[in-house]
């Protein structure tokens, strides 16, 4: 096994003034972020959607295996054929039983139902497939590592460069989803993951009106216990 190879790191170290301030600062963007359902169909740059891709793919990785493939379609003719697979399967899960009382009880307030079209307004659909195995440069089959974890991270770095320019997306993940992989041809080694669609949002569009947990109700804190007085000196 060749012994790995590393190059210097020296992020530079910011005061601490300035790093609440971008910290703020991205918070607040961030907090703006909203899933959309309703998209405008003005076109994107493909360019926007490269970077996006490419943000997302700085994401950690287990054993650095990067096992993600983002497949970004604008291609009318098959969005409408991932559209009208999507709500087939969707139909099924409102309607057709697949879904407890008490999950439909929990979307209730979202407002969402089995009908889809933003699918095939939005101008781009980017369909993430975590790739449950890999291959040497043999052809031998090369394992990956925490798969789902890694292309968690990744599809997030997505959400937020996708946010930062200025576009909406919504995690979209339409169960089963094989006919994604049949529609777009992957290979047997690759999963749907979830599916993006990206663009503007439509003139006066709404979302529902809810609210994040506050900090406390997600932050638990086991801190290095403060000091009561000065130290105790010996004699």
């Amino acid at each position: 096994m060749p012994e790995p190879a590393f190059l210097p790191y020296r992020p530079g170290r910011l005061p601490k003034a300035q790093m609440l301030r971008h910290a703020r600062e991205f918070f607040d963007l961030m907090n703006q972020r909203r899933s959309v359902r309703q998209f405008a169909p003005d076109p994107v740059p493909r360019e926007l959607i490269k970077l996006a891709i490419a943000t997302a793919s700085t994401a950690p990785s287990g054993a650095h295996r990067q096992p993600w493939r983002f497949v970004a379609v604008s291609d009318p003719a098959v969005k409408r054929r991932i559209r009208q697979a999507a709500e087939a399967e969707e139909r099924k899960f409102y309607q057709g039983g697949r879904a407890p009382a008490e999950w439909l009880a929990a979307l209730a307030p979202l407002g969402t139902g089995w009908r889809k079209p933003y699918l095939a307004i939005a101008p781009w659909l980017v369909v993430v497939f975590e790739e449950l195995h890999g291959f040497a440069p043999s052809g031998q089959r090369r394992r990956n590592y925490y798969v789902k974890e890694s292309v968690g991270i990744a599809c997030g770095l997505f959400i937020a460069a996708v946010h930062q320019m200025g576009l909406v997306t919504l995690p979209h993940t339409p169960s089963p989803m094989r006919f994604l992989s049949e529609i777009l041809g992957r290979p047997s080694n690759e999963k749907p993951f979830v599916l993006f669609p990206v663009g503007f949002p439509a003139r006066n569009v709404q979302v529902p009106n809810l609210q994040r947990k506050a900090l406390e109700e997600v932050a638990v804190w086991l801190e290095r216990p403060r000091r009561s007085g000065p130290r105790n000196s010996h004699p």
